[in-house]
């Protein structure tokens, strides 16, 4: 596979993804009862799992495969995604909705880190200044119409994470435990 081929790929999977979370939004916020609103309910946990799977494949692939330098942005960004394969892992077996009060805190974190990002990678000013190590934050190694960034595809990725843990959590929605 090539690197354009595999740009296309996550471009396109990135606007899935945002569709996706926008549609299950409005599922929770008008549909609850509805077999929609069941199916996400019984389905988050497992598709929040491979969501966040097929997240550290396709950051391992860019960095490791291809050799794009990862900016300290992108660590944190990592760091607050990486976590949450192995928090779902547990949550599958165990069986247990409360992961997703953790899974929203790690999110909510890694979405600001991503969508402040990719205001860099779209022009804007930085009141920090990048550290020298690791790549720079606002150089764009992807860049898929005119508005598909990395930092965009992991915002998405948090997004999508956000709106699905809404399904499982235990407090007032759907659950599981």
């Amino acid at each position: 596979m090539t690197l354009e081929m595999l740009n296309q790929l996550v471009a396109l999977g990135t606007l899935g993804m945002g569709v996706l979370a926008t549609g299950l939004l409005v599922v929770f916020i008008w549909g609850k009862g509805t077999p929609l609103a069941r199916f996400a309910e019984t389905w988050a946990l497992p598709f929040s799992f491979l969501v966040v799977l097929a997240g550290i494949v396709v950051s391992l692939i860019y960095s490791d495969y291809f050799g794009m330098s990862v900016c300290w942005l992108c660590w944190y960004q990592r760091v607050f995604l990486y976590p949450q394969v192995i928090l779902f892992a547990i949550a599958l077996w165990m069986k247990d909705a409360r992961v997703a009060v953790y899974s929203i805190a790690l999110s909510v974190f890694g979405a600001a880190v991503a969508l402040y990002q990719h205001y860099l990678q779209m022009g804007g000013e930085s009141p920090l200044p990048c550290p020298a190590s690791g790549g720079d934050c606002a150089q764009r190694f992807l860049f898929e119409y005119g508005f598909v960034t990395f930092p965009f595809v992991a915002f998405s990725t948090f997004a999508l994470l956000i709106v699905l843990m809404l399904f499982v959590r235990p407090f007032g929605g759907g659950a599981r435990s």
